[in-house]
């Protein structure tokens, strides 16, 4: 199973819900990664997009888009090619660098909100710059949480990524939310606060146990 997939794509739909919906393109590829699109104040907002036949259709079924949205430095993916068939612009937080310069697109800066969401900024030094939007149900964190088996130590549906296990991104305590979308895996939509509590405060307890599933199976050994 390839760590990132290529070639042609083959859209799966996660994430369902009123207003929004998830994507993976290549489901059989390690790193599964997702990509949303969530309406508000009656538009809709792609959020660090990887491309796949059908997307526009299924994107139909919502609010016109408004813009793509890359919330983490190394999320540029298929950003720019989305945003130009739907003559749109991405969208990058103004404090991110390194990003605008990478995208074939117009490019507009955001601050601490877009259209109704609130945009707060998670992790910020030299190697990882990443951000999080909010709309008071919806949290969409594209990176420090997922879902996907190497984020997750034995016995866990949420994970730390296996980068921040020693130092967590404490803020993500702050939400309440109803549903979490993440950028590797499914999203939750049950417990999802607790869930979130509980995978911040285990994060380096669990580090170990997470290191060693990843190598024994990276060797064949899971």
């Amino acid at each position: 199973m390839p760590m990132k997939g290529s070639g042609t794509a083959e859209l799966r739909v996660v994430d369902r819900f009123d207003g929004g919906v998830g994507w993976i393109a290549y489901p059989e590829e390690t790193m599964r990664r997702a990509a949303h699109a969530v309406e508000s104040e009656g538009e809709l907002w792609i959020v660090d997009p990887v491309d796949a036949p059908g997307l526009d259709e299924l994107l139909e079924e919502y609010a016109d888009p408004a813009g793509v949205v890359v919330l983490l430095d190394r999320h540029e993916r298929d950003a720019a090619a989305v945003a130009a068939r739907h003559g749109v612009s991405v969208y990058v937080p103004e404090w991110m660098s390194g990003v605008a310069d990478g995208l074939d697109a117009p490019v507009e800066r955001f601050g601490g909100t877009l259209a109704g969401f609130d945009a707060a900024r998670l992790v910020d030094n030299p190697l990882w710059q990443e951000a999080v939007l909010f709309d008071g149900e919806t949290l969409v964190v594209p990176e420090a949480l997922g879902t996907v088996g190497y984020f997750l130590a034995p016995e866990e549906t949420l994970g730390v990524h296996p980068m921040l296990r020693a130092f967590p991104p404490r803020d993500l305590r702050e939400y309440e939310p109803e549903r979490l979308l993440v950028g590797h895996g499914e999203g939750l939509s049950e417990g999802v606060g607790r869930e979130i509590h509980r995978t911040i405060e285990q994060s380096r307890r669990n580090a170990v146990p997470t290191y060693v599933k990843n190598v024994g199976e990276l060797l064949g050994l899971r």
